[in-house]
């Protein structure tokens, strides 16, 4: 694991909570203390951008953990990654939960219109990763958008990108245009890149619902236009690098050669298997995802009950194989007492 005194010099100030898994569990939780009891018996609706997506599976599966401990019912709407999938689902969720929304890994202003019908019926919304603005009084009419800071997370995976290669990487970045955010954290490393020193060979915007069926001939493509002037590619999540190893395997690359790939956000379950076994990622910018997951219940709980949204924002983890050689799970899960406090503050 990179020692705390590396890791300031690499992020250059800025700061996160560990480099690794272990780090973190002899941090206490620095989240909310205080808040309204459970309102128990309610139903909740989750709307998910795409549950193919390693952390929005991540969220809900600690929303439902979460709910199950306040005393919710769950009803998760997949998206199945399309916009259209989308619209259809925030019908069903006026007509199936009227408790409260998860808006769950897609740009609120993309439903803006079906989200005001939501907004019209007086039901409380929250969401994670939702737009830029993450926090309290999120636009859309969401009561807290959850989330890391997510430029702190890009400059994290681009300032490894230049620490790793002394500085002088050549990177590809991939990104999504169909997201605000993506886009923000896309052009946030290709300006820390460029300003440390190295150079964005190519910024790729391509669908991530889409990187199935385009993240292998595009990979070959990058090889044939860069070649060993391609040392790292970042991606605005870990799904871009669930389907490259089979063409960088075909081009005879090693499991940890160039290029070298690194994840700002999410921590999936399949990217932390990548990292642990050296094949085709070096790093994610995890996100405690299980922790966000209560979050947004405990959030929602609030807006129920008519209080404040806490403004708890997480911090996350930069994680690298040295630093999960002494671990076994495939998930940053702060063993910071998050779950303890969250049913504390519901009477639970």
């Amino acid at each position: 694991m990179l020692k705390r005194t590396l890791l300031n010099g690499l992020l250059a100030g800025t700061l996160l909570a560990a480099t690794g898994l272990a780090a973190f569990a002899q941090d206490a939780f620095d989240g909310p203390t205080t808040g309204p009891k459970a309102v128990e018996g309610k139903t909740i609706v989750v709307l998910a951008s795409d549950m193919k997506n390693g952390g929005v599976l991540g969220v809900t599966t600690g929303i439902e953990e979460a709910a199950a401990k306040i005393g919710w019912t769950v009803k998760v709407l997949d998206g199945a990654g399309s916009v259209q999938s989308r619209s259809a689902a925030v019908g069903q969720a006026l007509a199936l939960g009227r408790a409260g929304l998860v808006i769950n890994g897609f740009d609120a202003a993309e439903q803006q219109a079906a989200l005001e019908g939501v907004t019209a019926a007086g039901i409380p919304m929250v969401s994670w990763h939702s737009g830029p603005k993450i926090g309290c009084d999120a636009p859309g009419g969401i009561f807290a958008n959850v989330s890391t800071d997510a430029m702190q997370v890009s400059d994290v995976a681009a300032k490894w990108a230049l620490a790793d290669a002394g500085g002088k990487p050549g990177v590809v970045i991939f990104t999504d245009s169909t997201y605000q955010i993506a886009i923000d954290k896309a052009d946030r490393m290709k300006k820390a890149i460029e300003e440390g020193g190295g150079t964005v060979l190519e910024y790729v915007d391509t669908p991530i619902a889409e990187t199935s069926t385009r993240m292998g001939p595009l990979t070959t493509t990058l090889l044939q236009k860069y070649g060993a002037s391609w040392t790292h590619s970042l991606a605005i999540n870990d799904l871009y690098f669930d389907f490259m190893g089979p063409s960088l395997a075909a081009a005879g690359i090693d499991g940890k050669g160039a290029p070298k790939a690194g994840s700002a956000g999410d921590g999936s379950e399949a990217a932390f298997q990548r990292i642990r076994s050296g094949q085709y990622q070096a790093v994610t910018v995890a996100e405690p995802l299980n922790l966000q997951g209560w979050q947004l219940v405990d959030e929602l709980n609030r807006a129920i009950s008519g209080e404040a949204c806490s403004g708890y924002i997480t911090a996350p983890a930069l994680v690298t194989e040295e630093g999960l050689a002494n671990t076994t799970g495939n998930a940053f899960d702060p063993d910071n007492g998050y779950r303890e406090a969250y049913a504390a503050i519901w009477g639970k």
